[in-house]
């Protein structure tokens, strides 16, 4: 990662007149059944880059607002001076956040270049690896991780690295939904296709060697790694209109919305790359779980999981 501070910049720009710092080479992107991918890091990251996924990221930056009370984070920070916003994806939450506190500078990383040009003159974007070495010269105060749940092969190391690159008193926070449907009276079957689905999807990524089961494991990482005052904030999310709660319900209507558009995303590069998939083969599954999707007798639900802990002063 390069520095991004105002008075040392290694891409050649201030942030205040350069928001976008990219090799040459990270526009050409990669496609791969139907799909864009990312060309810095080729094939490290599993979901696609093109402009379906980046509606679908801005989903869910909607609906992890809602969970939140349109709320941007749970970690008490209050005037912090530097913000460091890993997997940004289209950096809708780190231009929301350099609004809210334009004395601070923002940077925010990704391995692909789509986020918008014109941003707030206190952010930032860079095209960068957060499992390469950093090389910022100033600390941060709060460090935010959101859905990177199946793109870190190393969770404790990555955690390590921010309480190193955090200020004595600063915030870590990673938030996530748990990729993985259950449900309270058993009402999914054994086997439905969401349920093959979901048991695929993780031995694909357990072959890749990006675990998607992270997040119920979030808060012990965190501590592990040296933070202090570590909390966990859990929310439960229907992914269907099944519950009788009329904000669950509405939640859950853009809940099944999110998942229908993340299906192929989640599953077309992994089960084709590691299981050996047809592409049409995935395509035949993915049927199956839309359609349980749409079955109300299913009464399936996952959590959304907010971690955040103090670096000791």
């Amino acid at each position: 990662m390069a520095t991004g501070d105002d008075t040392d910049s290694a891409y050649g720009e201030s942030i205040h007149s350069e928001t976008t710092s990219l090799a040459s080479s990270a526009l050409n992107y990669q496609y791969e059944n139907g799909r864009r991918y990312h060309s810095y890091k080729a094939g490290k990251y599993f979901a696609p880059n093109d402009e379906e996924e980046q509606q679908r990221l801005d989903l869910v930056h909607h609906v992890q607002s809602m969970c939140l009370g349109g709320e941007l984070f749970r970690a008490p920070i209050k005037e912090p001076e530097r913000i460091l916003d890993i997997g940004t994806g289209t950096g809708i939450w780190a231009i929301d956040m350099a609004d809210k506190f334009e004395m601070a500078t923002i940077i925010a990383t990704d391995l692909s270049p789509i986020q918008p040009k014109w941003v707030p003159p206190n952010l930032q974007f860079l095209v960068d690896d957060a499992e390469s070495p950093w090389t910022f010269e100033q600390k941060f105060d709060f460090i935010h991780v959101r859905n990177m749940t199946g793109s870190i092969a190393d969770w404790p190391a990555l955690m390590q690295r921010c309480n190193e690159h955090l200020k004595p008193g600063g915030w870590i926070e990673f938030g996530d939904f748990e990729p993985w449907g259950s449900t309270d009276d058993n009402s999914l079957p054994e086997d439905s296709s969401y349920h093959k689905w979901q048991l695929s999807l993780h031995e694909a990524a357990n072959k890749a060697g990006r675990s998607m089961n992270v997040v119920p494991h979030m808060k012990e990482i965190v501590q592990n790694a040296g933070f202090v005052d570590v909390r966990e904030e859990v929310f439960k999310t229907p992914l269907s209109p099944w519950p009788k709660d009329k904000k669950l319900k509405e939640l859950s209507v853009y809940m099944r919305m999110l998942m229908l558009e993340a299906l192929q995303a989640y599953s077309l590069a992994l089960f084709t790359r590691v299981l050996g998939w047809d592409p049409a083969e995935v395509e035949v599954l993915l049927a199956g779980v839309r359609a349980d999707l749409y079955n109300l007798k299913y009464h399936m639900y996952t959590r959304l999981r907010y971690v955040y802990g103090q670096k000791p002063l």
